[in-house]
């Protein structure tokens, strides 16, 4: 076989000078097509073996509104704390951006056939960010606090029948008096380090301000003000999160006391990304190209009516009229700007399961108002002097005259003010008489919520899980502290609802919660309005942001560890993404 070998440049050179000019032209053409087109070959080739990952770099800058005081999961109820906390702690099971539980710090968890106990085992390699472990001693001592009788944990409700206990290290049996339907959500709670809490108060403690969890994220710096306030947070990876370290380099929080500092730090650059704004300032962000994103709270805002303080609301045809009196859509197209959904039911729209498709209104609105102006005079309401409904009774020969006519508590926020105003001229049109009467917050919860001074209240209540529905509707919450605003009472519901907090399979909690619904639209103790949206900006380089939906806003850090910013390609054997 005879050698290969390859021409010498005077070869080279020999041949190329023996071309003519044209030729000579040509091969260079065909040498310069031909490395392009290797190029491009070899290009396409590397891509089909590229995919695009996150690059774990980037930043954030998050504006909030409040101060932080409390970033412990016991004690944690505003804003700014329970922001904090989901960033920086992390539970036995966490929610994902589809609202799913899956595991966190637990590596598993097992249940009795009666519901009454739950045994979770404890991942290998815990570690908080101070490197000491995780262990079933830091569950426990989460878990006790939250139920002391001694702290005023808002979880205390969740966890007082339950019982815990210590099998080994890495092992806890949860010990239930009754099967509880939310108990797994409750386990989301995030977990403490005993050594760091268990030598003082819990309110005194230092690690209040300067907390130390197993979350994603973990303090790096941060300033006071010459008053003591914390305004500012810097965040990093905690490299040891079990479900992986996040993506995004720095995540700092800057904190604002009320909604016009922080829309005018986002309009200053000083921040990129806030949340919990109002329909009038999402669109004026709108207006400015910013991101503006939301999604529907479980919230539900209604007329709750008091038949103690006023007994006109005895009469359903009374209720029936308002209900179709108040034009809902009018009150989300015009006080939320279209961040809003209409409701009818006590359960917020964003439980999807519980909620029949709307059949809608066939009839017009004007011909709508002329039947409900018809049912009324059918009762005896008439048109007195000044325009307003009344109606004429005698008994025993003695005449009697009731007006048509109530009042309307509420808060003083400008968009509950702007909605009671709405719905005075509503009813006005059919001859009902309204006075608007509102209070400043801690006064309206103080004075007239807690004694149950008002004939109508325009309220929201907040429905994180179906078994806060108990708390709304059974007639053992009429009384404070119970929330049963409505006062209503019902021994039906009162089983259903009882029934339901204790059935763990979700098709049939799906049937009595249905079941509870119709009870409420078939009595009518409540005129239900609207559920809010939670509005929020988001960074526009920022991936996997977005929620399916959220029980809180602090929801919306959930899976923050997944977010980011930038990306970079590399080969597919070499991703884990």
């Amino acid at each position: 076989m005879r050698n290969f070998k390859l021409p010498s440049k005077k070869e080279m050179n020999f041949i190329f000078y023996s071309f003519s000019k044209k030729e000579r032209v040509l091969f260079v053409g065909l040498i310069v097509v031909l490395v392009l087109s290797t190029i491009l070959i070899l290009q396409n080739i590397n891509k089909s073996f590229m995919v695009t990952v996150p690059r774990k770099d980037g930043s954030l800058s998050l504006g909030i509104i409040g101060v932080p005081r409390f970033i412990n999961p016991v004690l944690a109820n505003g804003e700014a704390d329970l922001d904090l906390v989901a960033l920086i702690y992390s539970g036995l099971m966490r929610k994902n951006k589809d609202g799913n539980l899956i595991p966190d710090l637990a590596e598993k968890y097992e249940s009795s056939d009666n519901g009454l106990i739950y045994t979770f085992t404890l991942k290998d390699n815990l570690y908080f960010h101070d490197k000491k472990p995780v262990t079933a001693d830091d569950v426990i001592f989460t878990i006790n606090k939250i139920k002391d009788s001694i702290i005023a944990s808002p979880h205390k409700v969740d966890w007082q029948s339950v019982d815990i206990e210590k099998i080994d290290a890495k092992t806890i049996k949860f010990i239930l008096k009754q099967p509880y339907a939310s108990f797994l959500e409750n386990t989301t709670i995030g977990i403490m380090p005993l050594y760091l809490w268990d030598n003082s108060p819990l309110e005194l403690n230092s690690a209040n301000t300067n907390p130390v969890g197993s979350g994603p994220y973990m303090i790096s710096s941060a300033n006071k003000q010459s008053s003591g306030i914390i305004d500012y947070y810097k965040l990093v990876p905690f490299k040891k999160f079990i479900l992986g370290e996040p993506y995004i380099k720095n995540i700092d929080l800057h904190f604002y006391q009320n909604e016009d500092d922080l829309f005018k730090a986002l309009i200053n650059n000083k921040v990129n990304q806030i949340s919990s704004i109002s329909p009038h300032n999402a669109e004026i962000l709108k207006e400015k190209k910013y991101q503006v994103e939301s999604l529907i709270l479980p919230r539900v805002f209604g007329l709750f009516f008091n038949q103690n303080q006023n007994h006109l609301f005895i009469d359903k045809t009374i209720i029936k009229a308002i209900d179709q009196t108040i034009d809902k859509d009018k009150i989300v197209r015009e006080v939320l700007l279209g961040y809003g959904t209409t409701i009818d039911s006590p359960i917020p729209p964003n439980m999807i399961e519980y909620q029949k498709s709307a059949t809608g209104n066939t009839i017009s609105r004007q011909d709508l108002l002329q039947k409900v102006q018809k049912d009324l005079s059918k009762d005896g309401w008439k048109a007195g002097v000044d325009g307003f409904l009344e109606k004429t009774t005698t008994e025993k020969n003695k005449k009697t005259t009731t007006k048509l006519e109530f009042s309307i508590s509420t808060s003083n926020v400008g968009e509950l003010v702007k909605t009671a105003e709405l719905i005075k001229q509503d009813l006005a049109t059919i001859g009902i008489k309204v006075e608007i009467k509102t209070f400043e917050k801690g006064n309206l919860n103080q004075n007239v919520i807690r004694p149950r001074q008002y004939d109508v209240l325009l309220f929201g209540e907040i429905i994180n899980r179906e078994s806060d529905l108990f708390a709304f509707w059974h007639s053992s919450q009429r009384k404070d502290p119970g929330l049963n605003v409505a006062m209503y009472t019902n021994i039906t519901v009162d089983k259903i609802l009882e029934d339901a907090s204790i059935i763990i399979d979700k098709k049939s909690r799906i049937e009595k919660y249905t079941q509870f619904s119709n009870e409420i639209k078939k009595d009518m103790p409540a005129v239900f309005l609207y559920s809010p949206d939670f509005i929020y900006v988001a960074s526009k380089n920022l991936q996997e942001f977005k929620m399916e939906s959220i029980i809180s806003p602090s929801d919306r850090f959930l899976n923050s560890y997944l977010w980011y910013t930038k990306t970079e390609n590399v080969w597919k054997i070499f991703s884990n993404y």
